[in-house]
């Protein structure tokens, strides 16, 4: 059996695991966006092959997966290992957005129909051409806005528990192997 190194702190896997989940769930949107056009069979158009649907969550793991191996690469840097990964969920949440914008117009052209699949002027029609596109940038924006709270976030409570652990490190009467 090989020996694994000890690790002490698991901070920067743990936050890499919870800045992934929103940004999964916004990037599924954004490589829908990206990704996304409708099967064609005659002159109907309709929801894509389950091929492209795989391609489309597929590509959405890349941002997590991307995340979690710097999360675990992060590792051996212990309690700094935070800083890395909550900088990269900031560069993530701010270039999501901008890139997502820049593929709505190219769903909209594949899909004249809207999502629905039906004209704008029928009484059944659900989802307007472009509506959905615009909703989903509206879901990208809101989801990667509060993932960026939370990367902010724990920057910040991280360089405050280092001032504590400093301070009491160096508070008279206490040997520094305390607070370490």
């Amino acid at each position: 059996m090989i020996p694994r190194p000890r690790v002490k702190s698991k901070a920067p896997l743990a936050l890499a695991g919870l800045l992934s989940v929103p940004l999964y769930l916004a990037s599924l949107l954004a490589s829908s966006l990206a990704l996304d056009e409708p099967r064609v069979s005659g002159v109907h158009e309709q929801a894509p092959g389950s091929g492209r649907e795989a391609m489309i969550w597929a590509v959405a793991l890349i941002t997590p997966a991307t995340l979690l191996a710097l999360g675990a690469a992060a590792l051996p840097l212990r309690r700094y290992g935070i800083y890395a990964v909550a900088l990269t969920g900031v560069a993530i949440c701010i270039a999501l957005p901008s890139l997502s914008r820049d593929w709505i117009g190219r769903h909209e052209r594949r899909f004249p129909l809207g999502m629905d699949f039906v004209k704008d002027s029928s009484p059944s029609n659900l989802s307007s051409r472009g509506q959905w596109e615009h909703a989903a940038q509206d879901t990208i924006a809101s989801m990667t806005h509060w993932t960026l709270v939370l990367a902010i976030g724990a920057i910040v409570i991280g360089a405050l528990l280092e001032v504590r652990r400093r301070r009491t490190a160096e508070a008279p009467g206490t040997s520094p192997a305390i607070g370490g």
